[in-house]
């Protein structure tokens, strides 16, 4: 058995785990919250003994950030380390690298322990996606865990420095970070969820600049059930920001489709959710980010590095307040590179599509029109 997760390490577990239970009836799996798509993974789930040794590897190669402070060098980059469990193997990689990004969240490592390995059940959650990936969310909501293959996650490690110096480079980046990993029967990466945390999100949306597939049927009128939208669904709205939070929206998105553009990237999407300001959130003062080396004493040099006045609440890189909604917004699935099979992909969609816009185009054409999408609906 193999699996691996990036974003605060990338690894690979092995062991004798079989499945002993079979799968339920998608029925009798709904949470009571009858959220589309996210389903408890108790005793009675087939992903239930999986999703206990990745709590319990989790837990240990945390614990072991936790005991000794993580510092980044070149050779960390490469660093491999496993641990022996008593009915698995796993195998992290970068490990330190990975808790530093984290830390440069300002998220702590106990804080990122407790989330990931609570007593508490992961959720699956079922997309409406055609990626055949399985997504797991912690019970808190706060961290998506997502079954990658191993192409994908000896991409990220070979760009892992790059990345790196992109999110130093623009602290306030919208690309969504990794945050750990750890394998079980498939590769694994750890990322944030944008959407935190998401009590009073009214509406989400999944972007990729494009009109082919981008339609999604919404939930009837007063149900409680919640589905991710797309472009098609967004058209006649706008991201109302103001003077203040647009240009630096507009600029950071270019900056950020821009570094995805240099590593032959394409079919991220731009995620995106609003839910209305209540009274006292509309005038709430607003904290520089305090993370490493982005003190108050460098506000005045925030320009330079495009940062800007984050709000002071969880998940504050993902959110931008506008005169009347809050949005959170980040880019996500940044491991597709233009492969030749993507070009071949790319040429038979131009055949069946003619004249419109579809997902497979280059990377430079996919940057393009997504930045064009964010100027096009922003007010």
């Amino acid at each position: 058995m193999e699996t691996s997760a990036a974003a605060g390490g990338v690894g690979r577990m092995s062991g004798n785990h079989q499945r002993s239970v079979k799968r339920r009836r998608w029925g009798g799996l709904r949470q009571q919250w009858k959220l589309l798509g996210l389903f408890e993974i108790d005793q009675q789930h087939e992903f239930y003994g999986l999703t206990c040794m990745m709590k319990e590897g989790l837990a240990a190669a945390v614990q072991s950030t936790i005991d000794n402070a993580p510092t980044v060098s070149t050779n960390q980059l490469r660093l491999e380390v496993t641990q022996i469990h008593k009915d698995f193997a796993m195998e992290t990689f970068a490990g330190p690298v990975f808790a530093s990004l984290r830390g440069s969240l300002g998220v702590t490592e106990q804080e990122y322990q407790k989330s990931l390995c609570s007593e508490n059940c992961y959720l699956q959650f079922i997309s409406n996606s055609k990626s055949k990936a399985d997504f797991f969310l912690t019970n808190d909501k706060r961290f998506f865990l997502k079954t990658q293959n191993k192409r994908e996650i000896k991409f990220l490690l070979s760009n892992l420095k790059i990345y790196m110096e992109h999110l130093k480079k623009y602290p306030h980046s919208l690309l969504n970070l990794v945050c750990s990993s750890c394998p079980l029967q498939k590769y694994f990466i750890v990322m944030q969820s944008v959407f935190y945390p998401d009590d009073r999100i009214n509406a989400r949306y999944d972007i990729k600049g494009c009109e082919v597939s981008r339609w999604t049927e919404p939930s009837p009128e007063g149900s409680q059930i919640i589905v991710v939208l797309k472009d098609l669904n967004f058209e006649g709205q706008y991201i109302t920001l103001g003077k203040e939070q647009r240009p630096w929206l507009l600029r950071q998105v270019e900056i950020d489709t821009h570094f995805l553009r240099r590593l032959n990237v394409l079919d991220y999407s731009l995620l995106l959710a609003h839910q209305p300001l209540q009274n006292d959130e509309r005038h709430q003062s607003l904290s520089f980010h305090a993370g490493p080396g982005n003190d108050a004493t460098e506000l005045s040099d925030f320009r330079a590095q495009n940062r800007r006045l984050l709000p002071n609440l969880k998940n504050p890189l993902h959110i931008i307040d506008g005169p009347e909604q809050r949005y959170f917004i980040g880019i996500i699935d940044i491991f597709t590179v233009y492969s030749f099979k993507k070009r071949l992909e790319h040429l038979w969609k131009r055949l069946r599509h003619p004249g419109r816009s579809f997902s497979t185009v280059s990377p430079q054409t996919y940057c393009l029109r997504l930045c064009q999408w964010v100027q096009d609906h922003t007010k």
